[in-house]
């Protein structure tokens, strides 16, 4: 049985403390049990145009009235701190992660981090496909979904379960 959180953020800019989107998906006994899907105010509201034009279409017009980093952090934070955290890109996640804390004066949590990408050493898409996984790639939730699938698949094809999974 596997207890893990999977998340992916979209950024509006290359500034990884410019989240404008958090997917996170809680799985527990290898089940899907919490899906969180929330656009963020990303600082200042500015986004890069080929962010919004050719990355994930989110724009400011998206997150004008949405939530700061800082005022959503309550609500992700328990499924982070102190848990086995998965994503695809985990270097690029936790960076979001820890530079968005940062920005706003919050601790950076301890917690486990996992990267389906060096796991499988293929980009999400491709595997995606491989495994007929539905994507809508860089909807962070839709990511975030795939990211959990794929973890799911790789210790259901391996049967080695770390431990700390349990």
């Amino acid at each position: 049985m596997l207890f893990f959180t999977a998340i992916d953020f979209e950024t509006a800019c290359s500034n990884r403390a410019s989240i404008c989107q958090v997917g996170l998906i809680r799985v527990e006994n290898s089940e899907i049990v919490k899906e969180i899907s929330l656009m963020v105010k990303p600082p200042s509201n500015y986004y890069d145009p080929y962010f919004t034009g050719s990355i994930h279409g989110i724009g400011p017009q998206n997150t004008e009235s949405s939530p700061l980093f800082c005022e959503i952090w309550p609500e992700i934070a328990p499924y982070i701190k102190g848990q086995t955290v998965v994503a695809h890109n985990m270097p690029f996640d936790y960076s979001c992660l820890s530079q968005a804390l940062t920005l706003y004066n919050i601790p950076v949590p301890e917690f486990k981090r996992e990267c389906t990408y060096r796991m499988y050493g293929s980009n999400l898409k491709s595997l995606c496909r491989q495994y007929n996984i539905k994507l809508n790639h860089h909807d962070a939730l839709s990511d975030s979904r795939a990211c959990a699938m794929l973890y799911i698949n790789y210790f259901k094809t391996t049967g080695n379960i770390p431990k700390n999974l349990l």
